[in-house]
């Protein structure tokens, strides 16, 4: 795996003790492309503060509070990299379920779907919704990431992330496959205009607070 190319970049997240995607965030300081699916909630690129913090306790409902605040310091300080001089393209695919699922109340929506719609209209993000009449397809029951880079030295990555841990995958057939599975939910999902234009009409379904 590559190493970032200045030391500021290299090593920010190791001041946070609990932080698990060290590797996956020096790869993606050094993508020129990042390519993911997910499947069931907002990615971290677009993620509130509020809507991250309600995630995380969600998912690690036993987690410390100390732990907690690291992980939503380290998930807005990773959003900074779609920000910085030279950033990657970043080609996001939102399955619909993440924007209908109702996380942390109608405020939180609100805020966090108005950010996708922000992050989105940067110049160097690509936003798509897979829609549900998107049926079956190949990315159904997958959340994965697949990275790319201007270097010789090293190949793209595919990084897959469950309950059984987390993989890198770099295997030529493995790359494949997943590009694959990019094009088709590419094909499948809404133009960019009319993702942020959907995920705008959504929002209006959380107008009243609960």
């Amino acid at each position: 795996m590559i190493i970032a190319r200045e030391a500021k970049q290299r090593c920010w997240w190791h001041r946070f003790d609990d932080l698990a995607v060290g590797s996956l965030i020096g790869l993606e300081i050094e993508a020129v492309q990042i390519s993911m699916y997910e499947s069931c909630i907002v990615p971290w690129a677009f993620q509130t503060e509020r809507y991250a913090r309600t995630v995380i306790k969600g998912t690690l409902p036993r987690i410390e509070d100390r732990i907690l605040e690291e992980r939503i310091t380290a998930r807005m300080t990773r959003q900074e990299l779609l920000k910085s001089a030279n950033p990657p393209h970043l080609w996001s695919l939102i399955d619909e379920s993440a924007l209908r699922r109702l996380v942390g109340g109608n405020r939180v929506m609100r805020e966090q779907l108005s950010k996708i719609v922000e992050v989105a209209a940067m110049p160097n993000v690509t936003m798509q919704i897979v829609p549900f009449e998107a049926g079956a397809h190949p990315g159904l029951d997958n959340t994965f990431t697949l990275l790319e880079f201007d270097s010789p030295v090293q190949s793209p990555v595919v990084y897959v992330e469950n309950l059984a841990g987390t993989f890198y995958l770099e295997r030529e057939h493995e790359i494949m496959r997943y590009r694959e599975v990019l094009e088709h939910l590419r094909a499948c999902a809404f133009s960019s205009p009319r993702s942020t234009k959907y995920v705008q009409e959504e929002n209006e379904r959380f107008e009243q607070p609960l």
